[in-house]
């Protein structure tokens, strides 16, 4: 009989490495920005709402906080560093007030993430009680990061077009939510990673759903013009977005 300790490092392993490849799956629809030089129609909204996702999953997985989550820990700095790489990326191409918005969020992620950082590490000596109130914390903003994409999908349905929700986004987000919810069902429990990853798998079959609904059809804005349209998958992860 395989160990339950064994069973989840492997989920783990391989829920590190689905959340890798949506955390990299952006990168076609970027160079393809970086090609034509503008944003179009993209939105920074899902890649905005990772970065903070991400940075309070690396927090969590701190053996200070909640021990024994190096699963955790490893794939959110990866997705980290992505998510910063494509809103530079977006910063550079978008126009004034695209670029005026990153600027905006992003200051308000880094106030209010060391806010808490600190608040957390002077306040709560206990890794339960740190544990508690940075794993709400993440599972919060890791189903911010799954739901971010229903803006698109309300443009899909308006358009009756999927040019700007990506499939493989899509299909990362619902892969990663099953496999890290099947890791936090494995012993030791982890309520935490299976809320956000619980939501995360159904907002990512409705997603497809949604996809597979308009997949064919063709817009009145879908002209000739296809160097931006996305080809990849979007942000994830976990683990707990990663979606974690």
């Amino acid at each position: 009989m395989v160990n339950a300790a064994i069973a989840r490092n492997v989920v783990g392993v391989i829920g590190n490495i689905i959340s890798f490849g949506m955390f990299f799956s952006p990168a076609p629809t970027f160079y393809g920005i970086v090609k034509k030089k503008a944003v179009e129609e993209f939105k920074p909204d899902p890649y905005i709402a990772t970065v903070l996702n991400c940075a309070f999953w690396v927090f969590y997985g701190m053996p200070f906080v909640h021990p024994h989550s190096i699963l955790v820990l490893t794939i959110n700095s990866v997705g980290l560093a992505f998510e910063f790489v494509y809103l530079t990326i977006f910063y550079i191409y978008a126009p004034n007030k695209g670029r005026k918005k990153v600027l905006l969020f992003l200051l308000i992620e880094v106030i209010f993430f060391a806010a808490v950082v600190l608040v957390t590490l002077l306040a709560l000596h206990e890794t339960r009680q740190r544990s508690l109130v940075v794993g709400i914390l993440s599972d919060v903003f890791n189903v911010m990061m799954y739901v971010a994409p229903l803006t698109i999908m309300a443009k899909v349905i308006k358009t009756k077009s999927v040019k700007y929700m990506p499939f493989w986004l899509s299909l990362a987000n619902f892969l990663n939510g099953v496999c890290w919810t099947t890791y936090a069902l494995i012993h030791p429990f982890d309520l935490y990673v299976l809320i956000s990853n619980g939501i995360g798998a159904i907002a990512g079959f409705a997603q497809l759903v949604l996809y597979a609904c308009y997949c064919s059809s063709k817009s009145e804005d879908d002209d000739d013009d296809h160097d931006l349209k996305p080809t990849g998958v979007q942000l994830s992860n976990l683990n707990g977005r990663v979606a974690v």
